[in-house]
């Protein structure tokens, strides 16, 4: 069973370099727990949208980041600013000692990813913000592998989020570590009504072309991954989530199990989600636990919160970042695994480009 992260005897206080959309999530955990984390300052722009954070979520607002280090040193500082400017920041914060959670991707293609590794890399330093992998129906996954329910696990499909994201989570379902990997993709156009956006409902149901990415991804000895995205997936209902995942001894597709118990048994199972709340459940809204054939494969590790999963994820990233930087922890998601995603990422879309093969090889960050 995938165990939660650790509580430990001190909240995570960290500091925030940026203030667009995505901070919003590290605000609003800060506030739903603040046992549990704490923001000390964040960095804007300028002095006009460090007031607007001031009076939205109560906190300092610094210039730069020698400012906001000085006023009250963090554990640690999230990096969510453009992909240009993120290895710059990065590197200031290591020059300083801080640890750093970089936002997605740490840089923005393959040179600037070798140039950061030269740069930080020695460090120890520098995690990235991947949440996907921690959502709990992956985790969740994870550890139905773990358990050799599926036998040794050599395909995973994965159509749900994009690039960088899905790589990480198949690599990480795979285990296929830093391994190069032999990239072969395709794009096409199609009509599609696309209904809602970040920003909610548009209240638009006219088809416009809509490019759905596949992509191969060969790890060798036997090990592949497919990468399956439409654009704005993550909002769109019109198109659903799917995971594929197969092994020696199995099969999971969504949540239904399929596996080999005996010589002469095959057995069907499922995955599944026990959600406090519903109906006549008076236990509040929040995800308890994943499990399959009564064994539970992941517990909320924020129980009785109401969050969604994607909350829940980076959750549990923050308190995985907040275990390291007090030694109490194994890193998160360190660089040179970010790097490894991108890296195959924009093997995909050189090779839908292209129309040819693309390998994504060993990196200085590879060893």
């Amino acid at each position: 069973m995938l165990t939660s992260p650790l509580k430990g005897s001190r909240p995570g206080r960290y500091g925030i370099v940026g203030s667009g959309w995505r901070t919003g999530f590290f605000f609003r955990l800060a506030r739903a727990m603040p046992e549990r984390f704490a923001v000390t300052g964040v960095v804007t722009r300028s002095a006009d949208r460090g007031r607007e954070v001031e009076r939205e979520w109560g906190v300092s607002t610094f210039r730069s980041v020698d400012e906001l280090v000085a006023a009250d040193r963090p554990d640690f500082v999230i990096v969510s600013v453009p992909w240009d400017v993120a290895p710059d920041v990065t590197g200031e914060l290591v020059a300083l000692g801080i640890p750093v959670l970089s936002e997605t991707p740490p840089a923005p293609n393959a040179a600037g990813l070798r140039r950061l590794w030269s740069e930080v890399g020695d460090s120890g330093l520098v995690q990235v913000a991947e949440q996907n992998p921690l959502l709990p129906s992956h985790a969740a996954q994870l550890a139905l592998i773990r358990a050799g329910v599926l036998g040794e696990v050599t395909s995973v499909q994965l159509s749900s989020t994009h690039l960088y994201h899905a790589v990480a989570v198949i690599r990480r379902l795979l285990g296929v570590g830093l391994a190069s990997a032999t990239v072969e993709a395709r794009k096409y156009v199609a009509p599609l009504v696309d209904p809602m956006a970040r920003d909610g409902w548009s209240g638009d149901t006219e088809p416009k072309d809509a490019t759905t990415t596949l992509a191969t991804m060969d790890f060798g000895g036997g090990r592949m991954g497919l990468y399956d995205f439409t654009d704005n997936q993550w909002h769109n209902p019109l198109r659903s989530n799917r995971i594929v995942i197969r092994g020696s001894r199995g099969e999971l597709v969504d949540e239904k199990v399929v596996r080999l118990a005996d010589p002469a048994t095959v057995l069907e199972s499922r995955l599944v989600r026990r959600q406090t709340g519903l109906d006549l459940n008076l236990e509040g809204f929040a995800l308890d636990h994943l499990s399959h054939d009564g064994t539970v494969l992941y517990r909320n590790p924020f129980p009785g919160e109401r969050l969604a999963d994607e909350d829940i994820s980076i959750g549990a990233l923050l308190a995985g970042m907040t275990a390291w930087c007090h030694g109490e922890g194994e890193p998160p998601y360190p660089l040179a695994e970010a790097s490894q995603d991108h890296l195959i990422a924009l093997a995909i879309e050189e090779s839908a480009g292209t129309g040819q093969p693309v390998v994504a090889g060993r990196e200085p960050w590879s060893s």
